[in-house]
């Protein structure tokens, strides 16, 4: 990428060729110091917004469920709420992300509070998250130590497919020249399963990415996010991961109590619908983060934390993406960076920076569902790179597309 565009700004980088990597130090001088500045009363205003908006939501969703209507009236209401909250779930998501981070203020129990609030709200294990994701950040795209979408190496994924005969094979191998339906069957249980089977079984992580062994030696069970003893944490991180659990049964809880008022169909289409609208967004935004073919792997001998950092990629979703999900798709590679620095100056610090990184920079300004598409049945596995990519592990495709 010698230039680097986008389609819905005004800005335009023009970026030299650069073959290396500049250090943290120099990316960070580049970048106005008013961009590490987090505003405790800002941030706050975006969690107002979004409570707001889910409350209303939510009241138009319960007038909805008492509306005497035909199917054909109520079915695209209830399709189009669950959307429209499912984006707002999405955005309260990633704003208790920035708690996580402590980008949300300077104050680490506010940022503690909030986040454990928001995203028990959403039925995420606050801090247990905390901890797994800030070891992703520490060893973005580290073949053994990155704790989400750790790809097959070529040789890992043609023995798994030598085991899977039939349909077996075909999921594993899906791809858009071959079986498209397999293929989009594949993409939804990938949506619907993907942060599931994270949070159940630390799904997508590296193999040394365990705090007290190596996953290969480590039961599944024992690598649960839900699981204060398990391996994915440290005995202090312990207290916390409970914490973490209280607020999912408080939550649990309540939505109990509103199947009991308001009945067990109309609960889910108020929650469960949007809920896993935002488990999707939530799946496709971090694995396009992390799939693209410039996107490098690394070895542990050859991984450095700037080199992994920036084979992250910057995409675009238009007007959810910047004011409901808060820039976290089009300005991901500087908080990879610097995940201290607040959503609101991701922007200001990514322009302040591009031009520095040259074609070292990663982004994609097409239309987001089709990358989803092409990355999943294209990025199948990594293998060593050749020529300027050398000493990376570059995306391959399945053996049925070359």
């Amino acid at each position: 990428m010698g230039a680097i565009t986008t389609t819905t700004t005004t800005q335009v980088v023009e970026a030299p060729k650069m073959s290396s990597v500049p250090d943290v130090k120099t990316m960070r001088d580049a970048i106005p110091a008013k961009c590490f500045e987090r505003s405790l009363v800002r941030s706050m205003s975006y969690v107002v917004r979004d409570l707001i908006a889910v409350s209303a939501l939510c009241y138009s969703g319960v007038l909805l469920s008492r509306l005497d209507a035909p199917w054909v009236v109520t079915v695209p209401l209830w399709a189009l709420y669950s959307f429209v909250q499912g984006c707002f779930f999405t955005g309260l998501w990633i704003l208790a992300h920035e708690c996580g981070h402590d980008s949300f203020s300077p104050y680490l129990n506010v940022n503690a509070t909030v986040g454990w609030f928001l995203h028990s709200m959403l039925m995420v294990p606050f801090f247990s998250w905390k901890f797994s994701h800030s070891r992703h950040h520490r060893y973005a795209n580290h073949m053994e130590k990155d704790t989400v979408f750790v790809p097959c190496r070529k040789e890992e994924l043609e023995a798994k497919l030598e085991k899977k005969p039939g349909l077996g094979q075909k999921l594993m191998d899906h791809t858009a020249a071959d079986t498209p339906i397999v293929s989009l069957g594949a993409l939804i249980f990938h949506q619907v399963f993907g942060w599931p089977a994270y949070v159940l079984l630390n799904a997508g992580a590296g193999v040394n990415s365990l705090i007290k062994s190596n996953r290969k030696e480590s039961h599944k069970w024992k690598q649960s996010h839900l699981d204060p003893t398990a391996h994915t944490f440290t005995d202090a991180e312990q207290p916390f991961v409970l914490l973490s659990n209280i607020g999912l049964i408080a939550v649990m809880t309540s939505l109990y109590f509103a199947s009991k008022s308001l009945g067990v169909g109309t609960t889910f289409l108020l929650y469960g619908l949007p809920y896993l609208w935002m488990n999707h967004w939530i799946v496709a935004i971090t694995y396009l983060h992390h799939t693209h073919p410039d996107a490098q792997h690394y070895e542990a001998e050859n991984w450095t934390y700037a080199k992994g950092a920036l084979s992250t990629v910057d995409r675009e979703f238009g007007f959810i993406g910047r004011h409901i999900f808060h820039g976290i798709i089009e300005y991901h590679v500087v908080h990879h960076i610097f995940p201290r620095i607040p959503f609101y100056h991701c922007e200001e610090a990514t322009w302040a920076i591009a031009p520095m990184l040259g074609d070292k920079y990663i982004e994609q300004r097409t239309n987001f569902f089709a990358d989803l598409w092409t990355a999943f049945t294209e990025c199948k596995f990594v293998e060593e790179g050749t020529g300027a990519t050398k000493g990376g592990l570059v995306w391959g495709k399945s053996k049925k597309t070359q």
